[in-house]
């Protein structure tokens, strides 16, 4: 079991939960299976109405619990288990994944022996129980379309990504990014852009910390299990606001983060995508249109975290055009 003792921990792992009572069990006992390094435990609940909050003070006393009133966001719950956080490193850990033994030892060493990389993540399977196993991710990364897509996600894992290596950043559901990092990339307090309230903030965060200087690193070694509550081209099953909130959270990830060097070359790609989610919205998900009146509620801020992102750029016009493909 991961050391819980008092020494100052390595690794702060931060869990929000929301009405998580069915996976939560696997997640903390893949905490628990964690060695060798002194470890802390942040839960921050969102206001479940099922057993999570006591699921957790009786398989995890040692967690600090955090219990909101109500469904804060995910952004703004993980903002608050960082500002809980002691340790060097910090796994932000959706409650729907299990961790095998030796994946957090293998984060710390990849970032160790890299510190111009700011965060990692290993390899994710969909499946426990089928040979050969399905993948969930292996990388987070964008097209030139600026559309976010998760590497291998439903194929089946034949060693085509058993090759460690940059990725474009890490999947929020088991990101583990250096403290330093996350100090140097946040604005006023925030961490994640609370504005986001849930989904594409993970993207908003590893283009930010790409443009600060920071890199994400791919290690297939540290293996876990995912059972992804949002899966790519599982739109539909979508609640309606989520919906929504991913059309509004793609304009503002792009107003935050695009440089002019690549939208020179890419906007006419970016465009006809956008072509198309407006038809689809228009056809088929009329209720996502009031997206575009939140995305103009939320420009004023938005604007400002440009300002001190931009300020700061490090990554050179000629490394950015590479980021996307």
């Amino acid at each position: 079991m991961g050391d819980t003792t008092a020494r100052s921990p390595v690794v702060s792992i931060g869990v929000v939960t929301w009405n998580s009572e069915e996976d939560l069990a696997a997640c903390l006992e893949g905490v628990a299976a964690q060695e060798n390094l002194a470890l802390e435990l942040i839960v921050v609940d969102n206001g479940s109405t099922d057993g999570s909050v006591d699921l957790v003070r009786r398989l995890y006393p040692a967690a600090v619990l955090v219990s909101n009133p109500e469904n804060m966001g995910y952004c703004r719950a993980q903002n608050q288990a960082i500002g809980h956080a002691h340790g060097e490193f910090y796994l932000g850990l959706n409650p729907d994944v299990r961790l095998l033994p030796g994946y957090i030892e293998r984060m710390v060493q990849a970032l160790r022996s890299r510190p111009e990389y700011g965060s990692a993540v290993g390899k994710l399977w969909q499946t426990i129980d089928r040979d050969p196993r399905v993948l969930d991710s292996t990388g987070l990364f964008l097209d030139r379309r600026r559309h976010q897509y998760l590497r291998g996600h439903g194929r089946p894992d034949l060693g085509q990504y058993d090759q460690a290596g940059e990725i474009f950043g890490v999947d929020g559901a088991v990101a583990f990014h250096r403290r330093q990092m996350l100090e140097e990339v946040a604005f006023e307090g925030q961490y994640f852009d609370e504005q986001f309230f849930s989904y594409m903030e993970d993207v908003d965060l590893a283009w930010r910390a790409r443009l600060l200087g920071w890199k994400s690193w791919y290690e297939p070694g540290a293996q876990a299990f995912h059972k992804r509550r949002f899966k790519p081209g599982g739109r539909g099953r979508m609640e309606r606001e989520i919906r929504r909130v991913a059309v509004k959270n793609r304009y503002l990830m792009l107003y935050k983060n695009e440089g002019a060097d690549e939208w020179r070359r890419d906007w006419w790609r970016v465009r006809l995508y956008d072509l198309e989610i407006w038809a689809y919205i228009l056809l088929m998900e009329q209720s996502s249109l009031a997206a575009l009146s939140l995305y103009r509620r939320q420009r004023e801020r938005a604007l400002a975290w440009r300002e001190e992102i931009w300020r700061r750029v490090r990554a050179r016009p000629e490394d950015r055009l590479q980021w996307f493909g």
